[in-house]
């Protein structure tokens, strides 16, 4: 069920003043009338609002998560789970690194965007044991497309930081950019600190990391390399496959993985589902602090586990739902 709203974050309410019910009898039946003021009284919607799912989804035991469905308008709000105090998300962090820097460089028609020189310390973190990378070479230029592959394919936290210093001068500079557009955003409970993720300082939630989510799907070129099962490394055949295998589900059409001790698994889905007309739209899901203080092998089975179950659950409801006549089919 949804989770319930910070007492903080409630609107101010005041004293219900009861006001006769004026009618005319060739408008609205007085039964018709009585239901309506029985909502509004009880604080209800007026009948025919339209409704999330009556049945539960399938939220998960721990930790909190969020989805929506685009081109639903309020119907396609499914709630939230869990807590909404920030928790580590990891690796998802780079959802945000990859929209600063697509913001800030566009890469448009498919084209592959400016070449970026590797410096030294992108190389020498390459080799890296303690943390997940990809081999880069000192003095080699890649295009910034190719560079979004290899951070949000296989994760690379060096090619996460080299792209920060390369759009900001340097990692800090960068991060505070990141923070200003989580603001913008109104991701009000998100606090980055790195832009890898590596760092646990680097904290957000369910709800917050949604919101990122819708924005950033209606970038082309990003929806294109989330979608990617695999890549390959610099220079070599070697196939660096995605670790998001949540794309093997039929629909599923990204995002991004994010694992460690502190954060667990967490995980940002987006699947394509066709309604009762065979529309197509996009439903979204953040899943964050899955088994948390494990290994982060088993928080990624957990996360995985219950993404999918989720993304089941939308699309049976979907299957059953008839899409309103004036509705919008998808992001942009």
């Amino acid at each position: 069920m949804p989770s319930t709203p910070d007492p903080a974050l409630r609107p101010r309410t005041r004293p219900l003043r009861r006001r006769p019910l004026l009618f005319s009898t060739g408008t609205l039946s007085l039964a018709a009338l009585l239901t309506l003021g029985a909502a509004v009284l009880d604080g209800g919607d007026p009948p025919g609002t339209p409704q999330a799912p009556s049945w539960k989804l399938p939220w998960p035991e721990e930790g909190q998560a969020a989805v929506r469905i685009d081109g639903l308008g309020d119907r396609g709000d499914l709630g939230s789970h869990g807590s909404r105090t920030p928790v580590p998300i990891a690796s998802v962090t780079k959802v945000m690194t990859a929209y600063v820097i697509l913001r800030d460089h566009p890469l448009r028609d498919g084209t592959p965007g400016p070449r970026i020189t590797v410096d030294p310390q992108a190389a020498d973190e390459s080799v890296s044991g303690v943390e997940s990378t990809v081999p880069l070479e000192r003095g080699e230029r890649l295009s910034e497309r190719r560079l979004l592959e290899l951070m949000l394919v296989p994760s690379g936290n060096n090619v996460a930081r080299l792209l920060a210093r390369w759009d900001a001068g340097s990692e800090e500079a960068f991060v505070t950019k990141m923070n200003r557009a989580a603001d913008a955003l109104g991701m009000r409970r998100t606090t980055y600190t790195g832009a890898s993720g590596l760092e646990p300082t680097t904290t957000s939630t369910a709800a917050d990391q949604l919101r990122l989510a819708r924005q950033v799907m209606r970038d082309k070129a990003f929806r294109s390399v989330v979608a990617q099962p695999r890549t390959t490394a610099p220079g070599s055949p070697r196939t660096l496959p995605n670790t998001n295998t949540l794309l093997e589900t039929t629909g599923v059409i990204g995002v991004k993985t994010g694992s460690s001790t502190p954060a667990g698994g967490a995980l940002m889905w987006a699947v394509t589902v066709p309604d009762r007309r065979g529309r197509e739209h996009l439903a979204l899901g953040v899943v964050l602090h899955q088994r948390a203080g494990t290994s982060p092998q088993e928080g990624l089975r957990a996360v995985f586990d219950h993404s999918r179950a989720l993304v089941e659950a939308v699309r049976h409801w979907m299957s059953r739902t008839e899409p309103a006549a004036d509705h919008a089919t998808g992001s942009r």
